[in-house]
């Protein structure tokens, strides 16, 4: 048989990892095309997928079932078939985030809001001072907020963006859903305690009535809606043993010496442990903490010939 592509075996240094939103109300993944985008920049991943750097320990696990199926007397093998099919993935971030804490977390991950004067404590953050409005001309990089609300924000400083909660049940959250809400609840900042829609505040221009945050990086969720407000946060915080479950598509990158590269691709990555971390040595006395993360893979219909397919494995040549 001809190797047609005539390399050794690639040499891979780190692999890279982008995660892209899941649809949950439409159980929707988000698909990615080796044909098209396999040799994307590894530093700008093609929309809407999203790097979260470098990751350690990559480990996939096939947990597939093959059964022989046996006929006759003596019985004798007569062919195979799959009687299971599992996949898991795991390994560690190297540097921390809002949605390196999420997905590892694997539950609600939770924005720690600004809290109002005189506020009962709580676990998740007591009670948020009142959201800011968004005016118009709001893009996703640019909030419009006018120039007196303008002023109780920082360069520096993290926001939330996102709906007031009113009576929503079932997933919430823009861009990625954030949260199952199973019955109504009356935290009007709900929603921007669990979304994902978070940016930091890299610049703030005040004109006359005009105040507007420049923010760091665009939102996830795109261009805001007229519904949305923005809350200052000062932290994240996950809980172990809610109920919700982290959803995400991933796509996992190694480059080999003569940049080729082996790309794996899960459409559905749902968490299958909690919160959790490891530490290592990293000289003078300190130890790195990095953020642990198990997953388990969903199935997805390949509209190519039907087939359930949970993991999608990529070769492409330097």
């Amino acid at each position: 048989m001809n190797d047609v592509t005539g390399t050794m075996a690639p040499m891979v240094g780190r692999v890279s990892a982008y995660f892209a939103p899941v649809n949950r109300a439409a159980q929707q993944a988000t698909i990615f095309d080796a044909a098209q985008s396999g040799a994307f920049a590894l530093n700008s991943p093609p929309a809407p997928w999203i790097g979260l750097g470098w990751i350690a320990g990559f480990a996939r696990k096939c947990g597939t079932k093959v059964e022989a199926v046996r006929t006759g007397a003596p019985a004798t093998t007569q062919l195979q078939a799959r009687s299971e099919i599992e996949a898991t993935v795991s390994f560690s971030f190297e540097s921390w985030g809002k949605l390196q804490l999420a997905l590892s977390a694997g539950t609600q991950q939770m924005n720690l809001l600004t809290v109002a004067t005189g506020a009962t404590s709580g676990g998740s953050g007591g009670t948020g001072i009142p959201a800011v409005a968004l005016q118009s001309g709001s893009t996703a990089s640019v909030l419009q907020v006018g120039a007196a609300a303008a002023a109780s924000f920082a360069v520096g400083e993290l926001v939330a963006v996102d709906v007031d909660y009113v009576t929503q049940t079932g997933f919430v959250g823009s861009g990625v859903s954030g949260a199952y809400v199973r019955s109504v609840l009356t935290d009007v900042d709900y929603v921007r305690r669990v979304t994902l829609n978070v940016g930091r505040v890299a610049s703030i221009v005040v004109s006359g009535a005009v105040g507007a945050l420049t923010l760091e990086a665009p939102l996830i969720a795109g261009v805001p809606s007229a519904a949305m407000k923005v809350s200052g946060v000062v932290g994240f915080c996950d809980r172990e043993g809610s109920s919700f479950f982290q959803e995400w598509s991933a796509v996992f990158v190694g480059e080999g010496q003569q940049a080729e590269r082996v790309i794996w691709h899960y459409p559905r990555l749902q968490a299958m442990s909690g919160a959790a971390e490891v530490n290592v040595a990293s000289g003078g006395g300190y130890e790195k903490v990095q953020l642990s993360a198990a997953f388990r893979a969903l199935p997805v219909k390949d509209p190519v010939d039907g087939e359930t397919v949970v993991c999608f494995r990529s070769y492409v040549a330097g």
